[in-house]
């Protein structure tokens, strides 16, 4: 619960804004003012279409996904407050595995442990039962598990928290007599869609709700809309039947695609050469193996071509490896990981089912000799290297030391550590004859680069691994880049050239296999460990030549709010290949022409942002499809050619069949489509840009390949949310849901805490304490607000009147309200919702007190204090709605086109939603700096004040009296300078020009630049040597390069925007008032009265120490008090 100032108290602030919310958002829903249509006749409206990922239905919305849907709710109610028709549609994601995965692990939880389960207690965490306590049995457990016994739990430990489906869904807040529910995929697809979109209500966001859809085939119109973008896909040729390589799920007996993955997305395939190494000799526990067939140690590189310098092979002492079947009577020596990966590849004799022959560990192989193909070597032995990762590759690994410093050091560290040999019964003979073999010549490294960056970069053993990681990438790279092959059939070809070419010869040889596993560990969310299988399935080919460079046009014109962003979508585009895009089960829609297979989750949501344009008039608001639209359209209606016409604008004839689709209903949908598309922006966490966003491109420039004007006008995508600083985790605790947040903060203060986490690709951070904050700010803020209106309408003699802004401050301060427009509308335009909030919060609040205290006793103006109320409620309108639209209803009284209300309408006319972006005059940036240089001085002169007035105790002995004196500074003199001279001006010149605006940084020749100006030409410098001169120049360049980061280049003028004296003169009430002073009295440093002011003031200072902005400060104590 939140809590600023007491528990209590803050519950009831909390609550008030709580019911402003409800009661708005109910007046919301009365009016319908989120429902948004294409006109039917010319509208001068400019339109704006958003949308944000579907998201995922296995559970509730937590904070992270109202945080990127903040992005768009504050884009899109921003632009309609500018007064564009918005458009912000909502569905919501079932299609894939997550959903059944989940449903299917908890029925197997059910039918193994029983309802409610009793789950197997891991003596390793859990303390032995006393016996009396003891639980039942599994076997005992009551035979039928779909009837649920006991209102809770009896569940004696866990694996850790939220292990089991059944704990996860209890911890999701569901009651335990519902969870068996859960075993059904269809229960999920009613459960959490409704109660998503009851949140996303609950947060203000302005959707429109006809719009939605869950996918699927159980909205049996939006799978027809898939079924026509895969028909168009494929009569494009973008989908083809291929046996290629993917990452898969032995237990689903399918592809797993990244929203398929508990771990591991984004994860690929990773090629390997398989290298076969033959055993000259089976003996020890090999020799079990004699008469069954040839026997080779199966080694993985990713370097063929280095196969010309091996001396031996490595193995892990410790490791476990099998002996494999394989193809034509052969055996393989590998790990049983990478044996189940290789028979996934049509490499065994059995798919997915290794046969293992043998158990062997890395100890029995160590002295097997072997042949290897290109060795110059008739044999080579088995060789101890403690470092081989059984968890990557084979286990198995081959030894080329003239160009792998690790290779290098470890045989090293056998040939020079004689105890090492002796430890693993290495002999000699295998490793002192073989010396390293000279194969590839690289440019200043010579032909045997791992030795020459070894002995450079002092590598003394295999124990140096942070230097051999840099050694490693350092003849990697250079070696493929510019080494050329200096032996075999291609010596003298460079071997970027080589490689595939020596690659191809031994596979045609068939002294080697091509092998893949995943680059990384990948987790299903049916909880098994993913390989890579050779798969016959149906492929988009993302990353064809001609298809990836009109993506990229698509790219080149697309707004991304952040060059970061930008680049993450060229990397993709660079590496992105085919796309398995079909699945053998899950949920999700039939492939029209093969229906065996499904089509997976980030294939079906692709052009969705099509369907949100015609899915009202289909489906009457029904989200799951149920419901006929005004047309009476069926799914079965919804033909290929029904959509070829809406969306492609062919020609389309209903004469003559039953059941078609009438020509007003398509001309009504052509003309949503055509009005709302293309999309204006599409909101998403960075996660996305290297699969869903970057499919969403390629996909909308195949379908509209003719009609680039359709393709997608902004992408902007955030970081992921901190909670507190801390990745937000279920198992830690540190996790809340978009509901518990409401409930917590209410809306408004969640939202102002979503803005204030942050805005760039970078994660941001939701702090708890700035929602609890918002909850006081606001609730004050409407105290303030509505006292202050009653004495606007009451002729308060608190407040003055007219139509004139009489004093500076007034001036001032509707100078700072047109700032804060202008600054405001410039970050919601690029979507700087931080700084927007700073803008027309944190900014413009302090400004209003700042206006309030130089008032004074003059009191603050009516009309100008309601101008800020009504300006202010408006900028924040995007960030806090309901508290915006209740100042302007409910104590503003004002319709939504800026005008009194006297009465009631209906439809969209009394909201601030859609009353227009405040107007301002032109920001005078000089008088805002006016403003800030008295603010600032106050401050400063407050702490001499204070020092001065400090009391001073007397000296003197015991028997005097030690009371402390108390002085009273009564007057103020400050000598002021009209501008820089001397050698200051030209040190200022001369950075001015080594400063680029564009950017906002100095060149690295600034400080030189301004001290070479001042020795060059001032007479200031004239006898002195360059250390005397940068002693004097370098202090105040740095000064007024740091003053540059705060103020900009305003900073660097020799002569300041605004005339100094008559600022402080027409300020002088105020800060007098300020400082309680008598008396303030400003002089010129070239009068000689400034002389005079600092003599009788006693102070020990030079007024050439006045510079423009900064005075030199002479206080003058009261007689009285220095007489006391």
């Amino acid at each position: 619960m939140a809590s600023v100032e007491g528990g209590k108290e803050n519950r009831s602030r909390r609550d008030l804004l709580g019911n402003i919310q409800a009661q708005v958002q109910q007046r919301w829903e009365d009016v319908k003012i989120f429902e948004a249509n294409a006109p039917i006749e010319k509208d001068d409206r400019p339109k704006y279409f958003g949308n944000f990922p579907y998201p995922y239905m296995n559970g509730l919305l937590h904070l992270g996904h109202a945080f990127s849907l903040s992005k768009l709710e504050f884009a899109s109610a921003y632009n309609r407050l500018c007064g564009k028709n918005v458009l912000f549609p909502q569905a919501f994601h079932c299609t894939g595995m997550p959903i059944k995965a989940c449903a299917d692990k908890l029925d197997r939880e059910l039918k193994k442990y029983g309802c409610p389960p009793v789950f197997e207690v891991e003596e390793a965490d859990v303390p032995e039962a006393p016996k009396t306590a003891a639980a039942a049995p599994v076997d005992e457990v009551k035979a039928d598990p779909t009837k649920f016994s006991g209102k809770k739990s009896k569940a004696a430990a866990k694996q850790g928290a939220g292990a089991s489906q059944w704990e996860i869904l209890k911890k999701s807040g569901i009651d335990e007599e519902d969870i068996p529910l859960f075993r059904h995929s269809s229960h999920w697809l009613n459960y959490f869609p409704p109660r998503a979109m009851n949140d996303i209500k609950a947060m203000g966001c302005g959707v429109d709700w006809r719009r939605s859809f869950i996918t699927t085939d159980v909205n049996k119109y939006y799978d027809s809309f898939i079924q026509w973008q895969f028909l168009t896909l494929r009569k494009s040729g973008k989908v083809v039947k291929d046996k290629r390589y993917a990452v898969f799920s032995p237990l689903d007996d399918q592809p797993c695609a990244d929203h398929d993955r508990a771990t591991g997305e984004g994860v690929g395939p990773q090629e390997y050469t398989l290298i076969k190494m033959e055993a000259l000799e089976l003996k020890g526990k090999l020799a079990a193996l004699a008469g069954q067939g040839r026997v080779f140690l199966m080694a993985a590189t990713l370097r063929p071509e280095t196969m010309y310098g091996q001396t031996n092979c490595w193995i892990l002492p410790e490791g476990k490896y099998g002996v494999f079947k394989g193809l034509k009577d052969e055996l393989y020596v590998m790990t049983e990981r990478s044996a189940l990966n290789l028979s996934y590849q049509e490499l065994t004799p059995l798919r997915g089912q290794p046969e293992k022959v043998l158990d062997v560990t890395g100890q029995d192989l160590i002295g097997l000799p072997v042949r290897s193909p290109h060795c110059p070597h008739e044999r080579v032995y088995v060789l101890p290297l403690l470092t081989i990762l059984t968890n990557k590759g084979t286990g198995v690994v081959t030894s080329v030391p003239s160009d792998s410093p690790d290779d290098y050091t470890a045989l090293q560290d056998l040939k020079n550590k004689p105890k090492l040999r002796a430890k693993y019964g290495v002999e000699d003979e295998w490793v002192l004859p073989f010396e390293v073999i000279p194969i590839i010549d690289i440019p200043e490294l010579g032909d045997k680069a791992a030795v020459t960056v070894c002995e450079e970069m002092k590598i003394q053993s295999q124990n140096d691994t942070a230097k051999l990681a840099a050694a490693k990438d350092k003849v990697y790279k250079l070696g493929f880049n510019e080494g050329v092959l200096k032996v075999g059939k291609h010596a003298g070809v460079r071997v970027s050239e080589a490689k595939p070419l020596v690659k191809a010869e031994m596979l045609e040889a068939g002294t080697a296999l091509l092998y893949s596993e995943p680059e990384k560990s990948v987790m299903s969310r049916s909880g098994d460990e993913c390989v890579v299988a050779l798969t016959d399935q149906w492929y988009i080919i993302y990353g064809e030549e001609e298809w990836r460079k009109a993506t990229e046009a698509s790219l080149a014109q697309m707004e991304t709010f952040n060059e970061d962003t930008r680049n993450s979508f060229k990397h993709c585009l660079g590496w992105l290949q085919q796309w398995a895009c079909s699945r053998s089960f899950g949920l999700g829609t039939r492939l029209p022409w093969d229906p065996q297979y499904l089509i997976e989750s980030l294939s079906d949501s692709t052009i969705y942002m099509a369907f949100y344009t015609i899915a009202h008039i289909l489906q009457r608001g029904d989200m799951y499809g149920n419901l006929e639209g005004k047309y009476g359209i069926k799914p079965e209606d919804m033909t290929p050619a029904v959509y070829d016409a809406i969306f492609l604008g062919k020609e389309y004839s209903s004469e003559g069949e039953k059941g078609k689709v009438p020509q007003e209903a398509i001309a009504e949908m052509r003309r949503e489509f055509e009005y709302w598309y293309p999309f204006d922006l599409r909101v998403s966490g960075k996660d996305l840009i290297q699969n869903h966003l970057t499919f969403a491109l390629y996909n909308h420039t195949a379908i509209w390949a003719e009609r680039p004007d359709l393709w997608p006008r902004a992408f902007r995508c955030n970081g992921h949310l901190l909670l507190n600083a801390e990745k937000m985790s279920k198992s830690t605790g540190n996790f809340k849901t978009l509901r518990d947040a409401i409930y917590e903060y209410g809306s408004d203060a969640m939202r102002w805490a979503l803005a204030d986490a942050g805005d760039g690709m970078d994660d941001a951070n939701f702090e708890t304490s700035i929602a609890n904050a918002a909850i006081l700010r606001l609730t004050k803020e409407l105290a303030w607000i509505e006292e202050t209106l009653a004495a606007v309408n009451n002729d308060s003699s608190s407040l003055r009147s007219g139509d004139e802004l009489t004093l500076m401050a007034d001036k001032v301060f509707d100078n700072e309200i047109n700032i804060a427009i202008a600054q405001a509308k410039a970050a919601y335009d690029r979507m700087l919702f931080r700084e927007a909030l700073k803008v027309a919060g944190y900014n413009l609040y302090n400004a209003r007190d700042v206006y309030r205290q130089s008032c004074g006793v003059d009191g603050m103006h009516g009309g100008l204090i309601k101008r800020f109320i009504e300006v202010q409620t408006k900028l924040l309108t995007p960030i806090i709605p309901h508290t915006a639209e209740h100042i302007w209803i409910n104590l503003l009284k004002k319709a939504g086109n800026g005008e009194e209300s006297s009465s009631s309408s209906n439809g969209n006319s009394f909201s601030i939603l859609n009353s227009g972006f405040p107007q301002g005059a032109e920001p005078d940036y000089v008088m805002q700096r006016a403003a800030a240089y008295v603010e600032d001085l106050i401050p400063s002169l407050r702490k001499l004040i204070q020092k001065a007035e400090t009391p001073i105790k007397k000296k003197g002995g015991a028997g005097n009296n030690n009371a402390a004196a108390t002085p009273k500074v009564e007057q103020c003199d400050l000598i002021i300078a009209t501008q820089f001279v001397g050698w200051q001006e030209k040190a200022l010149l001369a950075l001015q020009q080594n400063f680029n605006a564009e950017t906002k940084v100095f060149t690295d020749k600034a400080l030189a630049a301004a001290t070479e100006a001042v020795m060059a030409n001032d007479p200031a410098a004239a006898g002195m040597n360059e250390k005397q001169v940068k002693q004097m120049v370098m202090p105040f360049a740095r000064f007024k390069m740091e003053e540059v980061a705060k103020a900009g280049p305003v900073a660097l003028e020799v002569k300041l925007p605004f005339d100094e004296r008559q600022l402080i003169f027409d300020n002088a009430d105020y800060i007098k008032r300020s400082l309680k002073l008598s008396n303030l009295v400003v002089h010129f440093n070239t009068e000689a009265t400034a002389v005079e002011a600092l003599k009788a003031a006693g102070v020990k200072a030079d007024v050439k120490d006045a510079f423009p902005g900064t005075p030199v400060v002479a206080l003058s104590i009261s007689a009285a008090s220095q007489s006391s």
